[in-house]
């Protein structure tokens, strides 16, 4: 760090001597100067943009005075230091965007305090532009005004098009008259302009003009979305008038001196950029004259320089870089290797050749933009858009224009025909790909002729570039024309002249065209001449006399081999063998070869594909060739031959894993990480990243053996670590190959350590993917270790200021930890290190090891429960001290976070953050064990606390604020903290966030965009609303727990409930004095989403100067910000309306009446009123209705189609919201008296369920239809209820009420059952699926049934439950046309779910439906004259269709007879004797009742006996008399054999009480003169179940239990009944004694007892209680 200041105040010091020397002494020094200058200004802005947020404290360090150095070089003489300070400033802006306003405004204030100085005008609005040309970089952008202030000179205008579309969109019509005004309108302006101007003015027009152009361009990139038909054609106006000035421009030039031309031709440059971006169609009446200044300008014309384009390279394969050499450009010295290469102009870009450079956006992977002088540009420009036109000209233009090409070839001489022909060459190439890219042909005979000439002629030119740019042009050609005759005539002209030719040009050449005539058309296209091409290429490559011809031929092998694939199979042994014979044979020192053989080994390798893991005795000799061949390439000594081993070894690793090497290939890849060669690094990397895919753990065991080993040879400086002092600063070549520095945190820790040292973004991605590979597979099994190397990275000191050593600042505690772990933290190195100053880690990658925690922790919550268990971890760290699991390292954890979200780098704040809410929400619910009742998380109270509030700081950007909004409610909402003053910590940082938040539009001082402020707000927002859904749900939970337990204890209940309920409601206590300005900000909030929801067709509606969040200009950002927070929101508006709301006006008294004071004037002035005044207001049901109406279109709008990436939280939030919406009776009253709202919500709801599956969203669907249904239910009733009170006479019209009218038709897509309905059917096939004779006739089905999960149960449950409340919607024959389908489907879930349980549990579908029987055979309003005979029919046929069901079958599951039964009993309890006396069900029914009485089952018979008293109870004797005489004698037989074999357990036990009190209840209902009988019937059997004293002593608990039952009944009969119980006993003496014996013994039992005093025994009832009773 220290290094980096020291170079930083070096290069400012430089600029500042230079900027004083400059005054002395004169004009030669400034250019002098201006070179250092302007390469400390571009490292220094490299610098700070590499840095940064966290060069912060460099730019704003007093003493250093970066910045104001910087800005005093805008006033530098020279253009090209004025152009490089711009350029260092947007490098500042960008690290630091907090930075890009204020420096915007000083530039501005400046510019306009110097307007007289040229100088600082022209460095100022520089400055300007480069600052706004920088935006696009700062996701936070910059507020719109400021973007509005700039138009000062046509630079900044065209600027100004780079903010994009959304400022633009109001300036637009503005610019196009502007620019319609710039040019002359027609030749007669022109003339005349030509005829007054002088040089100067001349100048000023052009560069103008120039400017003007430039704009235009910026505009048609930056707003493609604005270029609508009517704009280009506005555009094209002033466009035309350009070109029909520019043939005039020579005679200019000829009048007023050649010190016009540059002018000139930055107008040209400027027209055909512009034109290169529109579409061709627009301008096609001028390419005459267009195509004329084209083919001018790059054959060299008017141009006597020997200028040539700098594209023939991009237009070029990248795969015959090998042949140019090209590969140089690849290293890490690329600008130096650029400005050594031959062609004119590579690597001498500056920004002083264009200066629109300045603030265009940068091509990737470039530091700083160069671009070419101005002669290269335009001619680059010119071939660009040769290429984009030739697609759409005549064939006889291109005719004229390729025969002109061949002419202009043939007239120039030497040098200057090198020239023209690579020029012609790059535009030929350019044409043809545009041609390609079109689809379109090339043309007739003849103007294939011609192209095949010009090209044929320059396959025999001496310029290896030229040869090469004829061969890829003949490919393109071949590709173009598509024809098999014409590829056929190309492939034998080359074979002939192979054949003939012995010079190396043409060989070389010609062997080149072979192979790019295969790679353009494929191994199909080009099949036939695939035997020649091959043999005669196999003997070129075996000339050995001529190391260039072996590499163009090789080279162009590997390209057929390549594009023929599988066709090539036949040939791969003989070449195998060419290639490993030319490996043993060709010397090293051409490595041009070797790089081809490479490439050859590699093209066979993919060619054989998977074939090589076979073992047929070819294979394996193919497949040990390839193995030798890549040995032979891995020792060469030059890099590139290295890279190429090392991607056939990865290609062969691909397809024949086993037989590639490991332990071998790792340690020589690990080494070459550290090579010097960029593109051996990078193959080492890809190598890496694909191995760590399939085989991390043996990856990373090789390298650390690598790292044993080396430490056995040799203990001094292998070890480098990645992290330690001066591993940053060694980066001479020497410490690259002295050895590996591979330390104890192994390959990782390297991998780490390069991400800090490499700068090509390719080889970054390829380690990020190589240490996620890596992660994915160890870090579970390794989570130490993993965590360590977080920990390290991220733990380094960043302070820039006191770079402190890496094992100072721990506290002590964590030191011994890391002694007591198993991989200690890196060593720390030997004497010689420590003199050299550490470099911390960068902060990107301290932005990725932050990532790499949070995926540890979701690795974690996929492998194993104990990682978030603390009791469980430790116990089963005690089994095997090995086992590690992330609960035990939950302080490093926070520590990490902690560090991360305090650090100066905003990115590596936002991982931080983010890691926070992770392990806040992962790890929330995990107890304490030492402290029952307590969590884990509430040590850290105070962490959490420290790493948020620095977020809420006044000059923190929005986006970690908002962050951090997130982060407080999850902290909040986790139930974490249950104490009111540790919350209130983190509580008081969105309080001042809210207050804010109600501090209005444009209240702060603006740094960024509006849409940054939305954002903010809106995140306070969402986390208020998610902190009060929470606290409402504790408060909700607290209310349902006390009253039942208020019922069992005491009568007072006041102090009772408020003791209880305090604590629970801490948390509402918290949101409720915001709550009357939150409510009013979500509403606002809400309403501004619905707005910006609306199709672009609505665009009209929206409010001109914004929403309550939102600013016009930046609606198209604010979109997404509204679109992240909605949904909480609307959650939270649902449950403040359902508790206070619908009462709650929005006048100012009632706010003011729930306020405190101070509050009262604050709300006056948010709601624009003076207080006191009583504003105009809606009512009350006004404003609800707006309020429902608001949330049903947010939901709707939003369930109707929600996209797929939307997180389920939204959708469930979504329908939460209209649930507790629903549960509030206005919200009813509203659904059920627009009944289509109803409807259209409803089917809404059953298309969200077609493409969500989740069980959570498909419960609360069914929530929200019950409430649909529960509403229509009441309005419905209501209506019922005032008909009956206006009329009883009209009982007709009441009974037309409902769904269904008279006609009992119901209408799709207005009937509110109907839709409902379909919802329920879709739901209840989802989980059913052979419920849908559809489903299971379908051949897909599968028959078998499986049994229901526990969610699905539920579901069907609360289904069932809905469908059975329809009908009670309906009217009496619209009962008729729901009810079969209703019937059935209940009957089939009863069917399909009562199935016989261990324990006996009613599942919840069973009771759902038994109660759904329950209610519609008791519906009070379907019984009507017209109806009776369908509803008999009804009824009768689903108790028969139950009755079917519950015939014992040996296929079906044992069925549950008990719920059967109750179905039964619920019928013969609930409908009329006419229904159901019918003799076939009463047989039925009897049937099932007696084979549940004969059942073995003890449970079955208690509740047989049970349902069956309530049948003989009924109060229509005609109904229970033919059951009690067909049941009652097997009933007495049952409960008389009882005598013989007594209960065993409670449950038998219970079975016979329960028979016995259904004797008892028939003994009670017999008619006096027949009750001796019946109790003839009872008394004996009640009295055999006494024991004699002998046998009780010995008998069972449940025996002697019954022995007292018998007792107690009988002593309460006697008393009941005296004259028959007299009657009874005395006929039969023998009972009577038995009787006596036992109540003797009875009372002496009782007397022994009261004797000795024991505590009153209570009777002991039976254990298991009976579910409850549908009765």
């Amino acid at each position: 760090a220290c290094g980096f200041i020291l170079f930083v105040s070096f290069s400012a010091e430089a600029v500042m001597n230079d900027a004083n020397s400059e005054n002395k002494s004169g004009a030669a020094d400034v250019a002098a100067s201006q070179h250092v200058m302007v390469c400390a200004l571009q490292e220094l802005g490299s610098l700070v943009q590499s840095l940064n947020a966290t060069a912060s404290p460099l730019i704003q360090e007093p003493s250093i005075g970066l910045l104001e150095t910087v800005t005093s070089v805008l006033l530098h003489p020279s253009m090209a230091a004025r152009l490089a300070a711009a350029w260092c400033l947007r490098c500042v802006a960008v690290a630091l965007p907090f930075q890009l306003t204020p420096f915007l405004d000083r530039c501005a204030e400046r510019l306009n305090n110097l307007k007289t100085s040229p100088e600082a005008v022209s460095g100022y609005s520089f400055a300007m532009a480069a600052l706004l040309g920088g935006v696009h970089q700062c996701p936070l952008g910059i507020p719109h005004a400021k973007g509005k202030c700039v138009t000062c000179f046509y630079y900044t205008v065209a600027l100004f098009f780079c903010i994009g579309p959304s400022v633009v969109r109001y300036h637009l019509p503005k610019m196009l008259l502007l620019w319609r005004n710039v040019f002359p309108r027609s030749l007669k302006e022109l003339e005349a302009e030509k005829a007054r101007g002088d040089s100067f003015t001349w100048q000023v027009t052009l560069e103008g003009r120039a400017g003007a152009l430039c704009a235009m361009r910026s505009f048609v990139a930056h707003c493609p979305e604005l270029l609508t038909e009517d704009v280009i054609r506005k555009l094209m106006t002033p466009i035309e008038c350009a070109m029909t000035m520019m043939s005039h421009i020579p005679s200019v030039i000829k009048a007023h001196g050649a010190h016009l031309k540059a002018s000139a031709a930055m107008v040209r440059l400027r027209l055909y950029d512009i034109l290169a971006l529109l579409p061709p169609k627009t301008y096609e009446g001028s390419f005459n004259a267009l195509l004329r200044e084209l083919v001018a300008e790059f054959t060299l014309t008017d141009n006597s320089a020997n200028t040539t384009t700098s594209l023939l390279r991009s237009l070029c394969h990248y795969d015959d870089s090998v042949l140019l050499g090209s590969w140089l450009q690849e290293t890490d010295h690329k600008s130096i290797e650029d400005q050594l290469q031959p062609n004119s102009a590579s690597g001498s870009g500056a920004l002083e050749h264009d200066p629109s450079s300045i603030y265009l956006r940068i091509p990737a992977g470039e530091a700083v933009p160069g671009p070419l002088p101005l002669g290269v540009s335009v001619i680059d420009a010119s071939v660009a858009l040769f290429g984009v036109v030739f697609p759409h000209v005549s064939y006889k233009h291109r005719l004229q224009m390729l025969d002109h090409f061949a002419e202009c070839v043939k007239q120039a001489k030497g040098v200057r025909q090198q020239a023209v022909q690579l020029n012609i060459f790059t535009a030929v190439l350019s044409a043809l790909k545009g041609l390609a890219e079109n689809k379109s042909t090339l043309g007739p005979e003849e103007v294939r002729k011609s192209a095949l000439t010009l090209v044929m002629g320059a396959l025999d030119n001496p310029n290896p570039i030229l040869r090469c740019a004829a061969g890829e042009a003949l490919g393109r050609m071949a590709q173009v024309v598509g024809e098999a005759s014409f590829i056929a005539r190309m492939a034998q002209y080359s074979f002939d002249k192979l054949k003939s030719a012995r010079d190396v040009v043409s060989r070389t050449g010609h062997s080149l065209a072979l192979g790019c005539l295969h790679r353009y058309v494929g191994g199909i296209g080009s099949g036939q001449h695939l035997k020649t091409s091959v043999s005669i290429l196999l003997a070129l490559a075996q000339d050995g006399t001529s190391p260039e011809v072996q590499t163009w031929s090789l080279h162009s092998l590997a390209l057929i081999v390549d594009s023929s694939g599988p066709m090539y199979r036949g040939y791969v042994e003989p070449t195998l063998s060419l290639v490993l014979t030319l490996l043993l044979t060709v010397p090293p020192s051409h490595t041009e070869v070797h790089q081809c053989l490479g490439r050859c080994l590699g093209a066979i390798i993919t060619t054989v594909g998977p074939e090589l893991q076979g073992n047929g005795a070819t294979i394996s000799t193919i497949r040990s060739s390839c193995l030798v061949g890549c040995a032979i390439t891995q020792d060469h000594s030059d890099s590139l031959v290295q890279a190429a081993a090392i991607s056939c070894l990865q290609q062969l690793h691909m397809f024949a894993p086993r037989h590639v090497n490991l332990s071998s290939l790792v340690p020589s890849l690990c080494v070459h990480l550290c090579s010097s060669h960029l593109l051996l690094r990078r193959a080492a990397v890809a190598c890496l990243r694909q191995l760590a895919q399939r085989e991390a753990a043996e990856v990373c065991e090789y390298a650390m053996s690598l790292a044993k080993n080396a430490g056995d040879k040799e203990n001094s400086g292998i070890n480098i670590n990645p992290f330690a002092p001066g591993a940053g600063s060694r980066r001479d070549a020497h410490s690259r190959h002295q050895g590996v520095n591979i330390t104890e945190t192994g390959l990782e820790g390297v991998l780490f350590g390069m991400l800090d040292r490499e700068t090509d973004r390719k080889l970054c991605s390829d380690i990020h993917d190589t240490l996620g590979h890596m992660l994915s597979s160890l870090a579970v099994e390794n989570l130490s270790h993993w965590l360590m190397l977080c920990k390290d990275v991220l733990a380094a000191s960043s302070d820039m200021s006191t770079a402190a050593p890496l094992g100072g600042g721990k506290d002590e505690e964590s030191e011994k930890k890391d002694e007591m772990d198993d991989d200690t933290m890196f060593t720390t190195l030997g004497e010689e290190d420590k003199s050299k100053p550490s470099v911390a880690p960068r902060w990107a990658t301290r932005v990725f090891a932050a990532d790499c925690l949070c995926r540890v922790i979701m690795l974690c919550e996929n492998a194993n429960k104990a990682h978030f268990d603390l009791a469980l971890a430790r116990s089963a760290r005690v089994k095997n001290p090995k086992n590690d699991f992330l609960v035990l390292h939950l302080s490093d954890l926070i520590r990490m976070a902690f560090m991360a979200a305090t650090d100066h780098s905003n990115q590596l704040r936002m991982a931080g953050l983010q890691a926070l809410e992770d392990i806040i929400k992962k790890f929330a619910l995990v107890p304490e064990p030492e402290f029952p009742g307590h969590v884990i998380l509430e040590q850290y109270q105070a962490n959490v606390g420290a790493a948020l509030r620095p977020a809420f700081s006044q000059d923190t950007p929005s986006d970690i604020t908002a962050k951090a909004c997130q982060v407080c409610s999850a902290w909040i909402g986790s139930g974490v903290v249950s104490d009111l003053n540790d919350l209130r910590r983190v509580h008081n940082l969105l309080v001042s966030s809210l207050d804010k938040v109600q501090a209005g539009k444009g209240s702060s001082s603006q740094l960024y965009r509006e849409s940054a402020t939305t954002m903010e707000k809106l995140a306070v927002l969402k986390a208020w609303a998610e902190v009060y859904v929470v606290a409402m749900k504790i408060k909700k939970e607290a209310e349902t727990k006390p009253k039942r337990v208020l019922k069992s204890t005491e009568e007072d209940e006041d102090d009772f409930g408020t003791v209880d309920e305090l604590p629970p409601d801490s948390l509402i206590t918290l949101v409720q004095p915001e709550l009357p300005a939150l409510s009013r900000l979500w509403l606002a909030a809400l309403k501004d989403y619905a707005l910006l929801t609306l199709p672009a067709e609505f665009a009209t509606q929206l409010p001109p100067d914004g929403g309550a969040f939102y600013t016009p200009e930046t609606i198209d950002t604010a979109r997404l910000h509204y679109r992240n927070s909605w949904a909480p929101i609307l959650h939270a508006v649902a449950l403040w309306l359902n508790s206070t709301g619908f009462n709650a006006s929005e006048s100012t008294e009632e706010t003011a009446a729930a306020m405190p004071n101070s509050q009262k004037h604050a709300t006056a002035i948010m709601l624009n009123h003076t207080p006191g005044t009583p504003p105009a207001a809606k009512s009350l049901p006004e404003i609800n209705k707006d309020r429902m109406h608001l949330i049903l279109g947010v939901s709707i709008q939003f369930l109707c189609s929600p996209r797929p990436e939307e997180p389920v939280e939204h959708v469930t939030s979504c329908l939460q919201a209209l649930y507790t919406l629903l549960d509030s009776p206005c919200a009813r009253i509203h659904i059920a008296e627009d009944q289509l709202l109803g409807v259209e919500l409803l089917s809404v709801l059953h298309r969200l369920l077609l493409t969500w599956d989740p069980p959570s969203v498909q419960l609360l669907v069914t929530g929200v239809v019950q409430q649909i249904v529960r509403a229509a239910q009441d309005y419905l009733q209501e209506k019922r209820n005032t008909l009956n009170e206006d009329d009883i006479e009209e009982k007709e019209n009441h009974l037309a009420l409902g769904e269904g009218g008279e006609s009992g038709g119901l209408v799709p897509g207005k009937s509110l059952v109907f839709a409902a309905m379909e919802l329920l059917m879709f739901i209840l096939v989802r989980h059913m699926p052979h419920l849908s004779s559809k489903v299971s006739d379908s051949p897909s089905h599968i028959a078998a049934k499986s049994h229901l999960s526990e969610e699905s149960a539920r579901l069907v449950a609360a289904t069932v439950t809905i469908l059975s409340d329809l009908p009670s919607l309906c009217s009496p024959a619209g009962c008729m046309t729901i009810l079969p389908t209703i019937l059935f489907l209940i009957t089939r879930v009863l069917k399909e779910t009562a199935v016989k349980s261990a324990d006996n549990q009613v599942p919840p579908p069973v009771s759902a439906a038994l109660q759904g029987i329950k209610t519609i055979v008791t519906l009070p309003t379907v019984r009507t004259d017209e109806t009776q005979k369908q509803w008999t029919g009804l009824i009768r046929s689903t108790l028969a269709s139950i009755l079917e069901y519950s015939q014992p079958e040996a296929s079906k599951p044992i069925l549950d007879e008990v719920s059967i039964l109750t179905a039964i009993a619920l019928f013969l309890w609930s409908a009329s004797t006419e229904i159901i006396g019918v003799q076939s069900l009463q047989n039925g029914c009897v049937n099932r009742f007696k084979s549940a009485l004969n059942s073995r089952d003890p449970w079955v018979q208690a509740k047989c006996y049970q349902l069956l008293l309530s049948v003989f109870q009924h109060t229509n004797r005609a109904l229970s008399t033919p059951y009690i005489h067909s049941l009652a004698p097997i009933m007495v037989e049952k409960l008389k054999a009882v005598e013989r074999s007594r209960p065993n357990n409670n449950l038998e036990l219970l079975a016979v009480q329960e028979g016995i009190k259904v004797l008892e209840t028939l003994v009670a209902l017999g008619e006096e003169q027949n009750r001796v009988q019946l109790l003839a019937l009872l008394v004996p059997t009640l009295i055999s179940y006494l024991l004699n004293e002998n046998a009780f002593a010995s008998a069972s608990t449940a025996s002697k239990d019954l022995h007292e039952f018998a007792l107690q009944n009988l002593m309460h009969i006697g008393p009941l009944y005296p004259h028959a119980f007299k009657t009874v006993m005395g006929a039969a003496p023998e009972l009577k004694t038995r009787l006596e014996t036992a109540v003797r013994a009875s009372q002496a039992s009782k007397a022994k007892a009261a004797a000795r005093q024991p505590p009153p025994t209570v009777h002991s009832t039976p254990t298991i209680k009976l579910k409850t009773s549908f009765f």
